[in-house]
C-alpha cells in the first residue's frame, strides 16, 4: 500500500548511500511535544504530507480539463423506479431515508471494500462499491408534483426521490491530493452528481443539503421522518436531533420490515441477475473440482478450495456472496465452518458452500459435497442419497400455493424417516416429527430454504406471516439445503457414519405450476458427480 510523498528534505541521503542518520532521543526520557496532537490526529504521522502552501498550490495547478464521460442508464433505473414507486404506497405523506452506508475500518487506518446497503442497492440499482455516504430520500409531495418530476419515482407516487452524495471535489481542493478516503488521488475520481443522475435516472443535490432537506415540514403536525437504523450513524444522529423527543423505534422497524417485503418476491430484472450469479458459481465449482489435487497436496487444502472460489467471483462478478464454506472431513459437520484452515484428503468428503455475488450484489447460494477423490464410499453414498431424496421432496413440494414452511416440512418427513430405518431415532419417524419431539433435527438443526437475493438470506426482516407462513408466489427465489450431519464424537450413530457431513443446495425460481432450479447444471445424482467430476479431473 502506497503512502503519501514525503518531504524531499526529509530525504537527503549521504554520499555513500543510505539513509541519513537520525538522532534518537533518548527512551528513558519521554520528548516534550512542540506541538501536542489529539489521538485522532496522530494517524497521519505515518504519510508525512507535505503541508507547506507552496506545494498545495503547485498540486492544484497545471492539469488538463476533465473530459466529459457519457453516462447511460442503468438497465436497473426502471426496476428501481417501480421498486420505490411501490414503496412510497406504502408511506403515503412520510418522508423515507435510505442511506447506502459508509466506509468501516477493517484495521487501523484500512478499510473494508465497500458494499452498499441492500435496500439502498434495491432502490437505486447502483451495486460494486457505489456510492459511500449516499442517501435516497423520498420526499411526500402531491401527486400531481410528483408526476414527471425527473425523479424516477413514477408518476402518482406521491413522493419525489432525492439522491444525495457527496460530488467530486475540484482538482483545486486539498481533498484531489490529500483525502486517502476520497481523494481523486487516492481512490479514483468519483462520479459527478449530474453522471450520477443520468445513471439511476434520480435526481440528485449534494450531500451538504441533506440535514436541511431532511428537516423540512417535519414535526407533530407535519412530515413524519422514517429512516433504515443502523447503517450510518451520521444519518442516524441528523434524524434523531431532527426529531427530538419523537419515539422512533417502531417507525423505523416498519419501514425495515416493508424494505424486506419489497423484496419477497423478485422482478424481471431481479431473476436475471441472480441467473448471472447462479451461473458464475457453477462455473466457480468447476474450478474447484479441478483444484482438488492441488488441494490434497497442501496442508491448508481448504484454503486452496477457498481462495480458487474466490479468485473467480472477483473476476466473473463484484465479490462472493458470503464467506465460502469449504470443509473437509468432519469439519463438514459444523454448519458455518469459514476457517478453512484444515486439509483436503483422498477417501473423504468436503462440502463446499459458496455464491458469486454479481455486480448488481445479487448473489448465489450453492452447495455440493464432494468426494475427494471422485468416488464415493458405500457410506457416504448412503448418507449423501438420503440428502439428495430429501431435496427431491422439498422440490416436488414446491409450488405456488403451498406454503413457504411446507418445503420444509416435506424434507423432513424424508430425514425422519431415513434416520428411523437406520435406527438412530428412539421412536417411529412419526413420533419424532411430532413438534414436541423433532429428535431427527439432531443432524439437521438448520432450515430447508431461505430467501436468496441481495442478501444471501434474503427478506430476513419480513413478518412471519409474509414470510414462513406464506404462500408461495411466481418470483419468489429461494434456497432447498437439506443436510445430514454426523459428528465425529457422537455416540447416538453408528461409528461408520461419524464424521461425515452432507449437504445438498440448490437456488430455485417459483413459477406458474412449480420450481424451476436455477442450479440445476451443477450434477445432484451421485452417478453423475462422479461422472462430472472424472471428466473435469481428466
Amino acid at each position: 500500500m502506497t503512502e503519501p510523498l514525503e518531504p524531499t528534505a526529509r530525504t537527503t541521503a549521504p554520499a555513500g548511500g543510505g539513509a541519513t542518520p537520525v538522532a534518537v532521543p533518548d527512551a528513558t526520557t519521554p520528548a516534550e511535544p512542540s506541538d501536542p496532537q489529539t489521538l485522532a490526529d496522530r494517524g497521519s504521522n505515518r504519510s508525512q504530507k507535505p503541508r507547506s502552501a507552496a506545494f498545495a498550490a503547485y498540486m492544484t495547478s497545471g492539469w488538463a480539463p476533465r473530459e466529459p464521460r457519457t453516462v447511460e442508464p442503468s438497465p436497473a433505473a426502471p426496476f428501481a423506479a417501480a421498486r420505490r414507486e411501490a414503496l412510497a404506497a406504502l408511506f403515503p405523506g412520510e418522508r423515507l431515508v435510505v442511506p447506502a452506508g459508509t466506509l468501516t475500518v477493517r484495521s487501523n487506518d484500512t478499510d473494508h471494500r465497500f458494499r452498499p446497503h441492500s435496500a439502498f442497492a434495491h432502490l437505486t440499482g447502483l451495486g460494486g462499491e457505489q456510492e459511500p455516504d449516499a442517501v435516497l430520500v423520498l420526499h411526500p409531495v402531491a401527486d400531481e408534483e410528483g408526476a414527471g418530476s425527473g425523479s424516477g419515482s413514477g408518476s402518482g407516487s406521491g413522493h419525489r426521490a432525492v439522491l444525495h452524495v457527496r460530488p467530486l471535489a475540484g482538482r483545486d481542493t486539498d481533498e484531489f491530493f490529500s483525502d486517502a478516503r476520497s481523494g481523486e488521488f487516492w481512490v479514483g475520481a468519483r462520479p459527478t452528481l449530474e453522471e450520477v443522475a443520468a445513471l439511476t435516472g434520480i435526481t440528485t443535490a449534494d450531500l451538504d443539503e441533506l440535514r436541511d432537506a431532511l428537516a423540512k415540514d417535519v414535526g407533530p403536525d407535519g412530515v413524519r421522518l422514517r429512516v433504515v437504523t443502523g447503517v450510518d450513524p451520521a444519518v442516524d444522529a441528523v434524524v434523531a436531533e431532527i426529531r427530538g423527543q419523537e419515539e422512533a423505534g417502531e417507525t423505523d422497524a416498519r419501514l425495515a420490515e416493508a424494505l424486506s417485503e419489497l423484496r419477497l418476491v423478485k422482478d424481471e430484472h431481479e431473476v436475471a441477475e441472480l441467473r448471472r450469479a447462479v451461473d458464475a458459481t457453477v462455473e466457480g465449482f468447476e474450478k474447484i473440482v479441478r483444484a482438488l489435487p492441488a488441494a490434497t497436496a497442501h496442508r491448508r487444502g481448504e484454503r486452496v478450495l477457498e481462495g480458487t472460489f474466490l479468485g473467480h467471483a472477483r473476476q466473473e462478478g463484484n465479490a462472493v456472496g458470503y464467506e465460502t464454506i469449504a470443509a473437509g472431513g468432519e469439519h463438514a459437520t459444523t454448519l458455518h465452518w469459514t476457517d478453512n484452515d484444515g486439509s483436503v484428503r483422498a477417501g473423504e468428503l468436503v462440502l463446499v458452500d459458496a455464491g458469486v455475488e454479481v455486480d448488481s450484489l445479487y448473489t448465489a447460494d450453492v452447495t455440493r459435497t464432494l468426494p475427494v477423490d471422485g468416488r464415493f464410499t458405500d457410506v457416504q453414498r448412503q448418507v449423501y442419497q438420503a440428502v439428495l431424496d430429501a431435496a427431491d421432496a422439498a422440490f416436488a413440494a414446491a409450488r405456488p400455493g403451498v406454503r413457504f414452511g411446507d418445503v420444509h416440512a416435506a424434507a423432513m418427513r424424508v430425514i425422519a424417516d431415513r434416520l428411523a430405518a437406520w435406527g438412530l431415532l428412539p421412536g417411529t419417524a412419526e413420533e419424532s416429527l411430532d413438534p414436541d419431539a423433532q429428535h431427527h433435527r439432531r443432524w439437521m438443526v438448520h432450515g430447508t430454504s431461505h430467501h436468496l437475493g441481495l442478501d444471501v438470506h434474503d427478506c430476513a426482516l419480513a413478518r412471519k406471516e409474509m414470510y414462513l407462513d406464506a404462500e408461495l408466489r411466481p418470483g419468489m427465489v429461494f434456497t432447498i439445503e437439506p443436510g445430514l450431519y454426523f459428528k465425529s464424537d457422537d455416540l447416538l450413530v453408528p461409528e461408520r457414519f461419524r464424521g461425515i457431513g452432507v449437504r445438498i443446495e440448490d437456488d430455485v425460481l417459483v413459477t406458474a405450476d412449480g420450481v424451476e432450479n436455477l442450479s440445476a447444471a451443477l450434477p445432484r445424482e451421485p452417478d453423475d458427480v462422479e461422472a462430472w467430476m472424472a471428466r473435469l479431473l481428466g
